[in-house]
Order: structure tokens, then C-alpha cells, then sequence
């Protein structure tokens, strides 16, 4: 995590903070929890962090309120959303010893719920923007801890460009389990990579990503399998990263997703993200590929498609999905930034 020193004006009140974080997106799934509570994956992830569709949250602490008050694009957040801040603010409240409550603001750039990683953005902004203004001094490591508690995959926010979390073990007390799954960054040897995301749908899931894990886990004949293979996809991935070898980290990415839906399509009743779209862009990848463009497809929990290449063929991918989904909107992201602190006001 970075700071940065601006200081904006004292707000009256309590001590407030305002923090930035990015979207990321597996190339190595988390797909299951083993642990509901504290949010322990199956598995170990592997993702890149996103230039594009920053999320931006202020934590102001208020003393005199009675509640908290969260708001999310300037409207009041309701339902399972501000259920989830509000228990992760409990969390930063029993670790920091204060009990104030707090006014959140976020701005999300990026469509909520919509197989996107708004909430890797949104609670890695948010434990870094709750941390520095309850006083609950974290470091990089500890905050990625801090973050997967609101959603997993903030965990991998905290940092950029390449990041892995570990799922950890699960021997030993529950304290012990939690220190031991987090994320650290990925060095990687001569890659220049681009994402093209074609958001075929900006629209909510029919079924949460919490639903569609729990039926997955609980129902899939496919699902061990899969998660057995996937620690062979994270060996391969590590190793191609280090070589610089995009194809080969393209590969093993497009596997490991289509494998994961899989898993879902096998669940009882069935999870299908997957929409006529969503293999229309499938199929104009496989053409790519077959023009000679190092193309490859990855999928999260939801419609949209999210390519991965050479950021000198970035432009050409993006038109061959423009082309295929006249309807849907393409955007192409780098290697981003992670979680940062931008402003610390009366602490």
C-alpha cells in the first residue's frame, strides 16, 4: 500500500480518512470458501490488478452518532450491502478499541454486482480508508488480511499489477487460520499484458457470488476436481509469470475459468453465468488466436469476458470483441496500482 500526504481541511466531528482502490481480476480463480466466517478460500488465487474503474471511499468517524450512515454513489446503501460495511466497521471498531460509529461515502466506478470485482475495489478502499481514520495502524500485509474479511479478493486489491493470495491453513485456533491467508505481490519477468473487458451486462447477478460458492461447494460433482487441478493452474501460472511468457499465462487463465464454470453447470440446481454473449466473444477469442494474436478469454461470476494479451495487440482484440458484441462496451486496462491512502484529516 502507498500513502500519499495530501491533507485536506479538519472535519468537525471525529477523525476521517479517504482511500483509493482498483478492481482486479483472477487469472487463477478463488472459487469456494472453506470458512464462511473468516472468509478462508479452498484454494490459493492469482489475479492482476486494474488500471480502470477506481473505487474511492471516505471514513469519517462520528462520535455523537447513534448509527452508522453509508452511502454508495450518494445514495443511501440498504440491504445486504450496507449489512456487509457495517460488519466490517464492527471488525475495525473491536481491533482499533474505539467505538465510535462512522459515515461512509463511496464513489464505484465500476458496475456493483456484476462479476466486475466491485467488491474487491470497494473493501480494499474501505480498510484502508477505515484503518487510518479509527488509528488501527496496519501494514501492507495486515491489511490484505483486513480487507479479505469484507470480500476474499480484497484481499488481492491491496496490491498491484500481480498479486497471489494464499488460502492458508486450517489447522490450529481460529486466530492462527486468519494469519495465515493473505496476499502478497507477484514479480513477473518482461511482461507488458492488457485486459479487454467486454461488459456484456452491467447489470446485478440473478444469483450472488455467495450463493452460486455455497451451491458450487455443497452440490458439484465437478467442484473437487477442479480444485485439485487448480493448484497445478497456480504452479504453471507462477512459473510462466516468472519466465515472461504471456501465452502460456493466457493459457492456463482461460482453463482455469472455463473450468470453474464448469463446476457451476454441474451444480444442483445449475449456475449459469454464461450468456449467448458471453460465447459469442468466446468464439471471436478462439478466432483470434487462430489469425496469430495471443488472445485469451477468462470469466467471473457473471456474463462479461475479460481477455487477456499483449498490450501491443490490445487495440486490434478490443475491435474483434467491439465487432462480435455490437451492444456491449469494450474497455482495456493495464497492470494497476494497489490500495492507497489519499487523504488523513484530525488524526
Amino acid at each position: 500500500m502507498r500513502t500519499e500526504q495530501p491533507a485536506g481541511p479538519h472535519v468537525p466531528g471525529g477523525p476521517a480518512a479517504t482511500a483509493v482502490a482498483h478492481p482486479n481480476i483472477a487469472l487463477v480463480k478463488y472459487w469456494g470458501k472453506r470458512d464462511e466466517e473468516l472468509f478462508l478460500p479452498r484454494t490459493d488465487s492469482l489475479s492482476m490488478t486494474l488500471d480502470i474503474f477506481p473505487t474511492t471511499t471516505r471514513v469519517r468517524l462520528a462520535p455523537a452518532a447513534e448509527h452508522d450512515r453509508v452511502t454508495l454513489n450518494g445514495r443511501p446503501a440498504t440491504g445486504e450491502a450496507k449489512r456487509r460495511v457495517i460488519a466490517f466497521l464492527e471488525l475495525v471498531r473491536e481491533r482499533s478499541g474505539t467505538a465510535h460509529r462512522a459515515v461512509v461515502d463511496t464513489e464505484n466506478t465500476v458496475p456493483t454486482g456484476a462479476g466486475l470485482a466491485s467488491s474487491a475495489s470497494g473493501f480494499a478502499a474501505l480498510a484502508v480508508a477505515a484503518a487510518a481514520a479509527y488509528g488501527l495502524e496496519q501494514d501492507a500485509t495486515a491489511l490484505s488480511r483486513l480487507a479479505r474479511r469484507g470480500s476474499g479478493s480484497a484481499s488481492r486489491s491491496v496490491f498491484g499489477a500481480f498479486a497471489l493470495w494464499h488460502a492458508g491453513h486450517s489447522g490450529g485456533t481460529a486466530a492462527q487460520a486468519d494469519l495465515s491467508s493473505y496476499a502478497e505481490p507477484v514479480h513477473t519477468a518482461g511482461l507488458d499484458p492488457a485486459l479487454v473487458i467486454a461488459v456484456l451486462d452491467a447489470g446485478p447477478k440473478a444469483v450472488s457470488s455467495r450463493e452460486a460458492m455455497r451451491r458450487t461447494l455443497d452440490t458439484s460433482p465437478l467442484y473437487e476436481p477442479w480444485a485439485r487441478s487448480s493448484t497445478d493452474d497456480l504452479a504453471d501460472m507462477r512459473a510462466a509469470l516468472r519466465r515472461g511468457d504471456l501465452d502460456a499465462v493466457g493459457e492456463v487463465a482461460e482453463r482455469n475459468a472455463l473450468g470453474m464454470h464448469a463446476t457451476m453447470l454441474a451444480a444442483r440446481p445449475a449456475v449459469r453465468y454464461l450468456a449467448p454473449a458471453s460465447l459469442t466473444v468466446l468464439d471471436s477469442v478462439l478466432q483470434l488466436r487462430r489469425d496469430g494474436i495471443g488472445a485469451y478469454a477468462t470469466m467471473d461470476a457473471g456474463p462479461n469476458v475479460k481477455v487477456l494479451c499483449r498490450r501491443t495487440d490490445a487495440g486490434r482484440v478490443a475491435a474483434a470483441v467491439r465487432g462480435a458484441v455490437p451492444g456491449g462496451s469494450v474497455h482495456i486496462a493495464g497492470p494497476g496500482p494497489g490500495a492507497r491512502l489519499l487523504a488523513r484529516d484530525g488524526r
